[in-house]
């Protein structure tokens, strides 16, 4: 087990790609201990793939990049700036919306901040954002798709840990709509703290009528309306989240194709060409992580961290507390799904042990290590923002401090008061 560690933090600092870095040093655990045949690591990487719910990945994966194509997005942000475009910090505002919206369309916090980096990054340096400032509202904003349904992250933990999709997707509502709260709140103080500075002055849009929003919203009416079809099938068990990601591959391309009218064949290809390596890339992940999930086990190492961490305290909020700031930590240095894959299975019993629910807990295990992504030194979507928008990463460092603070407060919030994240899923799940 030393002998994976090291290979897996070696390969991680050389730059190896996740998958290879966890398949590798996985197999090195067969190589040392010469009793195991390598039969059983080909079995695990097989087995990891064959599951029903774990359909539902690929399905949400293709949704989303046919409604990027089929010009749901550009409604979004239309509608987006209708609603916010006159407050202050006005398109940073329209980067908040659009992430609680885009919540229910990509699923995935890289895709959404990629999105937002090319479609609003451009305007709001023309409009004089710093550039550090924009990419760091885009980065962090795109958080907020870690929790609003369907989010990506949490099939995946609901997956490996057997936990309700569905109670998951309606549980990361309020934390959602939270967050969206909060980071608009942050936009404008920063924003009102720089303009008294003389940093930058950014002139504001004229405040929409109501007509005007009605007619937006009317225009991204099917958008809006995906979320919560969605919410609804599978809470009355028309769909289980499987069928769902199905259904949602399906409701993409009719609206793309017959309502908006912009999905073209060459449009549908590319979306064909980008979810195969999307999924490729994901699946690969999840079948390495089969053979690490076996090593774990077989080392009794989820019962070994237990007695470990219980030894510390049996307080479950202290507990909580020294988890998620493990969580925090590792979200640094590794990518969400690998940290989903890796340490769902050897934290879940622990704090269930203790009492803790497990779609509380997965609520607040996705946003951590999803935020991840947006800080030093490994942030994929730190680095694909200040990539696309063209600014020094340390820019964007000092710019983040305010977002991820109110974050790491929120988290601190709902992980003392459960019942916020508990309330909608016990009352549409009796």
């Amino acid at each position: 087990m030393v002998v994976l560690g090291l290979l897996f933090i070696l390969f991680l600092l050389m730059g190896m790609p996740l998958a290879f870095t966890i398949g590798i040093s996985s197999l090195s655990f067969f190589i040392v201990q010469s009793n195991l045949p390598f039969a059983i690591a080909v079995q695990k990487m097989i087995s990891a793939t064959q599951s029903f719910p774990l359909l539902a990945v690929p399905f949400f994966v293709m949704a989303g990049n046919l409604m990027n194509a089929a010009g749901i997005t550009e409604r979004l942000v239309k509608f987006s700036t209708t609603l916010t475009g006159h407050l202050t910090g006005g398109l940073a505002q329209v980067s908040v919306i659009l992430s609680t919206l885009m919540g229910g369309v990509s699923g995935s916090a890289v895709a959404d901040a990629a999105m937002e980096s090319r479609l609003l990054g451009p305007d709001m340096t023309k409009q004089g954002y710093p550039k550090g400032y924009s990419a760091a509202v885009i980065g962090l904003t795109s958080l907020i798709t870690a929790t609003i349904p369907p989010s990506v992250g949490l099939i995946l933990y609901g997956f490996t840990g057997e936990v309700s999709i569905g109670k998951l997707f309606v549980a990361g509502i309020i934390p959602g709509v939270m967050m969206c709260g909060i980071l608009m709140s942050t936009v404008y103080f920063t924003m009102k703290s720089k303009e008294k500075k003389g940093i930058c002055v950014i002139p504001k849009m004229k405040k929409a009528t109501a007509g005007e929003v009605f007619r937006s919203m009317f225009e991204s009416f099917w958008a809006l309306l995906f979320p919560v079809v969605l919410i609804v099938t599978i809470r009355f068990g028309v769909f289980t989240p499987s069928e769902a990601g199905a259904f949602a591959v399906v409701y993409a391309f009719i609206v793309g194709t017959f309502v908006y009218k912009e999905l073209s064949f060459k449009g549908a290809i590319e979306v064909l060409r980008q979810t195969v390596n999307d999924n490729g890339m994901i699946m690969l992940i999840i079948a390495c992580s089969g053979i690490f999930g076996y090593v774990i086990v077989y080392n009794q190492l989820p019962q070994t961290m237990a007695q470990f961490i219980t030894g510390i305290t049996t307080h479950p909020q202290l507990l909580l507390f020294i988890i998620l700031s493990f969580l925090f930590v590792a979200g640094m240095f590794m990518e969400a799904t690998v940290n989903t894959l890796l340490l769902t299975p050897i934290f879940l019993p622990i704090v269930k042990s203790v009492g803790i629910d497990p779609i509380h807990f997965g609520i607040l295990m996705m946003t951590i290590i999803t935020m991840g992504g947006m800080t030093p030194p490994v942030g994929v979507t730190m680095y694909t923002t200040c990539q696309l928008i063209g600014c020094p990463t340390e820019d964007y460092v000092k710019e983040s401090i305010p977002f991820i603070a109110v974050i790491v407060l929120q988290v601190a919030v709902l992980a003392l008061f459960p019942q916020i994240v508990m309330w909608l899923p016990n009352l549409l799940f009796p």
